[in-house]
């Protein structure tokens, strides 16, 4: 089965990303891979607080992923694969692609008012043509309807 890999966070643009991708993978028998990133902290010197702050972002990122995947569940009826990854965003992406063979489009959501993130910059950029799947970058500002009509 051909999955959708979104990277989530907590913006709209994201859950653009997601609402197409669910959307998709529930028209073409796909499914949905979610991947949240957790950035690496800052070294702390006292081991324990450094692994009280991983701990934290963890959770934080585990439940905004299981807040996202209940909404597409009941919108698409897709039940997704829940990732969480930390460290550098863009090798965390390559990895996961590099490791899953059947990724159909790694989908990605534009903020509607800023200029790309850093992950569109790479994978659209200078990565565009290493990538083993196609790169679907979804506007935020599209609506239900337009989604529904490009999926």
């Amino acid at each position: 089965m051909r999955s959708y890999l979104v990277v989530m966070d907590e913006t709209e643009e994201a859950l653009a990303a997601l609402r197409y991708a669910a959307r998709r993978a529930a028209r073409t028998g796909g499914a949905v891979e979610i991947l949240a990133l957790i950035e690496q902290p800052e070294f702390v010197q006292w081991g324990a607080v450094q692994e009280a702050m991983e701990e934290e972002a963890r959770l934080r990122a585990e439940a905004m992923l299981v807040q996202a995947s209940g909404a597409i569940m009941e919108e698409a009826g897709i039940k997704p694969s829940i990732n969480v990854r930390q460290g550098d965003p863009i090798k965390a992406v390559v990895e996961i692609l590099k490791e899953r063979g059947d990724i159909a489009a790694l989908v990605l959501g534009a903020a509607a008012e800023a200029g790309p993130g850093p992950l569109i910059s790479h994978f659209a950029g200078p990565a565009a043509g290493t990538l083993p799947c196609p790169l679907v970058i979804v506007p935020a500002g599209l609506g239900d309807e337009q989604l529904a009509a490009l999926t």
